[in-house]
């Protein structure tokens, strides 16, 4: 719970300093949160490994509507989407670089014992369980491919 009280405090922080774009970002997780806590099935509790990916899927989000908006010469809703993003990613764990993720699935694909671009489904398997919330499943996806071709 100590990541949901830090994002009530930022809120509150966000209303008192008039920043339109962290209100914004940070009331987006509220809700997320607010939704996955009432979910049907969902016990009304949520954990910090819950809040996280509920960050990543927004930070996500914005990432991908910034492309588009881009796309679409509309820079200015591009720049807004992207720091609403940045502004997420302060919750999200220290994110691993590219060399990084590589030396690791290295070591994840040799534990395995496997080879060739068959084994792709387990070493994903693996691989996001392990990596989880340090480093994106796109990144993980390709760097999986080079290794194993």
């Amino acid at each position: 719970m100590a990541l949901e009280s830090q994002i009530q405090q930022d809120l509150k922080a966000a209303m008192i300093a008039k920043d339109s774009v962290a209100l914004a970002s940070i009331r987006g997780i509220k809700a997320a949160i607010l939704l996955a806590k009432t979910a049907e099935g969902a016990s009304g509790e949520i954990t910090d490994a819950d809040i996280v990916k509920i960050i990543q899927k927004l930070v996500k989000q914005r990432k991908e509507s910034a492309e588009i908006y881009a796309q679409q010469s509309r820079r200015e809703l591009a720049d807004n989407e992207l720091a609403e993003a940045a502004i997420l990613e302060k919750y999200l764990p220290k994110q691993l670089s590219e060399s990084e993720v590589e030396e690791a699935l290295s070591k994840i694909i040799s534990q395995l014992g496997v080879s060739g671009p068959a084994a792709m489904g387990k070493v994903m398997g693996t691989a996001t369980k392990a990596l989880a919330g340090q480093a994106d499943s796109k990144l993980i996806s390709t760097i999986v491919k080079k290794l194993l071709s």
